[in-house]
Order: structure tokens, then sequence, then C-alpha cells
């Protein structure tokens, strides 16, 4: 069921994109990991919660793929609901949407990634969460090195579309940090979760 619903999101946000060429290139990923579980659904059983989260970060990475990063209409949503500017509020100078998804892949990622690790390895507490920390960072640093070498060989216009730096010299390393905080915030909720029970 899960995997069906991040399926249709995908092919939701396929109809009319902003930037067809982006689309693609966003949607790379997001098809490779539904394929991915889709064929180990029998040995890399996920818990609900899991799965659920993993739809949740499609549904927000597929907005964005729909519009482009930079490109998300959330300040004229707000704007709309409430008459003010969410940028103005928080003083900020661009659309920062982009930088919600990479804390979302932190906070959203750690359980799916936390379950595999704690059936597959022998790893627990601190190293297991560790691990989990520095797997989330290592992807997010994986995934801006894709970005800058997919940016190389993409027009001008495609590489802003696709790279989403608004002229901002320390996006990538900005949305790295976003990815590793969303992580270690999940790590921190796990634990204050555990110790209520």
């Amino acid at each position: 069921m899960a995997l069906a619903l991040g399926a249709a999101l995908v092919i939701a946000s396929g109809i009319a994109p902003h930037n067809r060429v982006d689309w693609l290139l966003e949607n790379a990923l997001p098809v490779a990991l539904l394929l991915g579980l889709l064929a180990g659904w029998r040995s890399l059983r996920l818990s609900p919660l899991a799965y659920g989260s993993i739809v949740l970060l499609l549904a927000i990475h597929e907005l964005g793929a729909h519009y482009t990063y930079a490109k998300v209409p959330y300040d004229e949503w707000v704007r709309q609901l409430t008459d003010r500017s969410l940028n103005d509020i928080l003083g900020w100078q661009r659309n920062q949407y982009d930088r919600l998804v990479h804390l979302s892949y932190g906070l959203l990622f750690y359980l799916p990634t936390r379950e595999l690790l704690a059936r597959h390895t022998p790893l627990r507490g601190p190293w297991l969460a560790g691990l989990v920390v520095s797997l989330i960072l290592a992807t997010s640093a994986l995934y801006e090195l894709i970005e800058w070498i997919g940016g190389q060989y993409l027009g001008d216009d495609q590489a802003k579309a696709f790279l989403a730096t608004q002229r901002d010299t320390w996006d990538a390393q900005k949305d790295m940090a976003l990815g590793m905080a969303g992580a270690c915030v999940s790590e921190l909720i796990r634990v204050l979760a555990a110790l209520r029970r």
C-alpha cells in the first residue's frame, strides 16, 4: 500500500511539472528507492511507521520536483491564508523549500535506515545511532556530489533548476547539515520516547 502511494505521488507530480527535465532528474533517486523497496519487499520488511515516513518524505520531495525546489510557492500559499509573508516574517531572502526537504530527509529517513541496520547488523545503542546519523550525512553528501556533477553537464538554466542553490555559495554544506540535524532530532525523539515507556 505504501509503495503504491509513493508511486502515485511520483506520477501525480509529473502531471504538467514546471520543468520536465528537472522533474526527471529529481525523480531518478525516488524511483530507484521505490523499485528497491519493491524488489526487497520480503527481506526488507519495515514497520508501518517507517513506510509512512518514506511516503511523507516522498510527498514533500514530489511537491518540490513538480515546481522545482526554488519555485515552490509556499510563501504565496501562506500569504493567501494569513495575508502575511512567511519569508518576511522570518527574514528569508530566498525560497527555503529545498532546506525543508533536506531537513525532512534526516528526520524521516532516519527510522527506515535504523530499522534496516538494527535488523542486519549487530550494532546497538550509541553505535547504531551514530552509524545511522553518519549514513544520513554520507548520503546527503553523496546527493550533493551528484548534483554538482550533474550541474556541470547541464545547460545554465537547467543546472540552476536542478541545483536550486539560489546564489548561496554554502548551499551544499547547509543542505548536508540540515540532513544531519534532522537525523539527530529523530534520534533524540526516539530516546525520549524510550525513556517515557
